[in-house]
């Protein structure tokens, strides 16, 4: 397992240097002021799953406890040096968090990366406390450009690590345990014109479901 988490961890650190480079966020300029305002805060427990050099974490530290997980150790350290506290895990196993120990959980350009996203998606879940919020966002892999070069014969997006491609409608089904769903179409001239179609980036937001209060459930019949 270890051997196997080493050689996932050397694929990404790969990709983090050479796609992008480091301090690089998809859509920034559209989804780090977005994420940090859903996110919120002051004083919430956030884990940031997947969080690289913590060039998208740094956003919504201020005031706020937040811990992010990677595969690259790499990137973990430079996720330290802005004053992350990082834990190294593969996303694709189960949290080495207790249940219900996060207020908020954010899970930004990953799901695409995994090869288990649901199992994911559960543990996130299994993290939250009653009611919280968890945050992510993908890539509009059907937009019109990745359309437009899988129909001349080119794979859709370019990110060779890509295993899953979302529709807005798959997002809906994953997220079907959730609370109060919103989505959000970002970034692209003319995403105004026809979201689905224009859009570069997905967003979302959801909340784990309340607790039944004990005084509104009623009694077992003796």
């Amino acid at each position: 397992m270890a051997m196997d988490r080493e050689i996932v961890e050397r694929e990404y650190r790969s990709h983090h240097e050479n796609w992008g480079g480091w301090g690089f966020v998809f859509c920034g300029p559209e989804r780090i002021p977005l994420l940090r305002d859903w996110v919120g805060g002051p004083g919430l427990r956030v884990l940031d799953l997947g969080c690289r050099d913590g060039a998208l974490t740094s956003a919504f530290l201020s005031g706020n406890r937040v811990i992010g997980v990677d595969i690259d150790r790499v990137a973990l350290a430079r996720a330290g040096q802005l004053g992350v506290e990082t834990v190294w895990a593969d996303l694709d196993q189960p949290l080495p968090f207790e249940q219900a120990c996060f207020d908020v959980v954010v899970i930004a350009e990953v799901l695409e990366h995994l090869r288990f996203p649901e199992n994911a998606i559960a543990e996130a879940k299994r993290v939250l406390v009653p009611g919280g919020t968890l945050i992510g966002s993908v890539p509009n892999c059907y937009r019109l450009k990745s359309r437009l070069r899988f129909l001349l014969g080119h794979p859709p997006e370019r990110d060779p690590t890509l295993l899953r491609m979302f529709r807005p409608a798959d997002l809906t089904d994953a997220l079907a345990e959730f609370e109060q769903f919103e989505m959000r179409f970002l970034a692209g001239r003319l995403v105004r014109l026809h979201p689905r179609l224009f859009a570069n980036d997905i967003a979302f937001k959801a909340r784990t479901p309340q607790r039944v209060p004990s005084s509104v459930v009623s009694p077992v019949a003796a």
